[in-house]
């Protein structure tokens, strides 16, 4: 065997040999076409171009809002929390991850009134609905809520805001006294 006879096992394309002369049939402009960006070297298109067409995406419906504010919770049901403590059990989000009970992702915790309760226990969670409340306490439990409700957080943002508008006020009459 010499080395002009050695051959691969399996064939391999030729690569294109472009601008080569009008006779290869890939002269001239080598395959590319008459001027514009994708004649010229660098030209590349993003993933979905239509050409100049308005793109489907475009063309679409929209339909929908997405509330920027909108926080998802991790959701526990009463009929979980009965059927996995005990009387009297002190229950938050560290006993609930321990025992397998939530997903993997940190999201605030929600109680929900899904299903029935006959134990007491002490629930701490981000929030409650009104009716998982009710059921706990009806029940002999307390609540502990860590997040404040729609309310509470809009009675405290309203009195930042006012504490902020004291403040101005009062930095602006020093400094008038200042100036004086």
């Amino acid at each position: 065997m010499k080395l002009h006879e050695l051959q691969n096992t399996f064939n391999r394309q030729a690569r294109k040999r472009v601008g080569r002369g009008d006779g290869s049939g890939n002269g001239r402009t080598a395959g590319r076409g008459d001027k514009g960006a994708g004649a010229r070297s660098g030209a590349k298109r993003r993933p979905y171009f239509e050409g100049g067409q308005i793109p489907l995406i475009r063309r679409l419906p929209k339909r929908g809002f997405n509330n920027a504010n909108h926080i998802e919770f991790e959701v526990v049901n009463l009929d979980i929390l009965e059927a996995n403590f005990e009387a009297g059990a002190e229950i938050n989000r560290a006993v609930l991850e321990e025992r397998g009970l939530l997903g993997k992702e940190p999201l605030p915790l929600k109680v929900l009134s899904m299903g029935e309760l006959t134990k007491s226990f002490k629930v701490t969670a981000d929030k409650f609905s009104a009716q998982a409340k009710a059921k706990i306490e009806a029940a002999g439990g307390t609540v502990n809520q860590l997040m404040l409700s729609h309310e509470e957080a809009k009675a405290a943002k309203h009195a930042a805001h006012v504490a902020c508008k004291h403040k101005k006020a009062a930095l602006a009459a020093a400094a008038a006294k200042v100036e004086k």
